[in-house]
């Protein structure tokens, strides 16, 4: 007989998963969410593991445990742990506690960016934000108005996507360009010079989604 909750680790029916490649979200028990805190606690304080052992008074090998997420520990243990790494000990369950991000901004609300100087006339409507997580994703609806210039000075960490929505542009990434028309879309490292080469058609506007790390330091 198998274990009661073991329908929820396996993966969801056909009918509920989509096109993408991405990996199902993970499910980590508290054991294992807590042992990673610890080690990434203790890898960021440059500690090894038997300093970190002999600071919170207990066994390398039970040590070892917690940060593989073998064991459970005792709240003693949890508070050595805490005192010996410097953090509060509502810290070692951030990880567990994690929450998933959602953003909503409703038509017309984005968060307004207007350029100036060569750049006046590009209007940029921030759709959404992420809270947290290794990742940073910036969507934006950019608007090239009448009075837009063309710019392909933009350079930045990261990858970037373009879905083109209304106008016609010719798009420049490195040393290619690129037509673009409503329904065109282009997915290119931004860490190249790129940017709006021709305003063949204008106004103009496209979605533009800018993914890059997140500085977790």
């Amino acid at each position: 007989m198998g274990r009661p909750d073991a329908a929820q680790d396996e993966a969801p029916p056909p009918s509920l998963r989509t096109g993408s490649t991405a990996p199902p979200a993970s499910s980590r028990t508290l054991e294992q969410s807590l042992g990673i805190t610890v080690r990434t606690l203790r890898k960021r304080a440059d500690l090894k593991v038997s300093d970190l052992a002999a600071a919170a008074d207990i066994s390398v090998g039970m040590l070892s445990k917690i940060e593989n997420g073998q064991i459970s520990c005792s709240l003693s243990t949890l508070q050595a742990l805490s005192t010996a790494l410097n953090v509060p000990l509502t810290a070692l369950f951030e990880a567990f506690e994690e929450k998933r991000d959602c953003s909503f901004v409703r038509a017309g609300q984005g968060v307004l960016i207007e350029r100036r100087g060569t750049k006046a006339g590009h209007r940029y409507s921030l759709l959404g934000h992420a809270l947290g997580g290794a990742v940073s994703v910036e969507p934006y609806l950019i608007t090239l108005q009448e009075e837009a210039a063309p710019y392909v000075g933009f350079r930045h960490d990261g990858i970037e996507f373009i879905y083109m929505l209304t106008g016609e542009v010719i798009y420049r990434h490195a040393d290619q360009s690129y037509r673009l028309t409503p329904g065109d879309a282009m997915l290119f490292d931004s860490a190249a010079l790129h940017g709006p080469e021709t305003l063949v058609s204008k106004p103009m506007t496209y979605l533009s989604v800018i993914i890059h790390g997140r500085r977790l330091d």
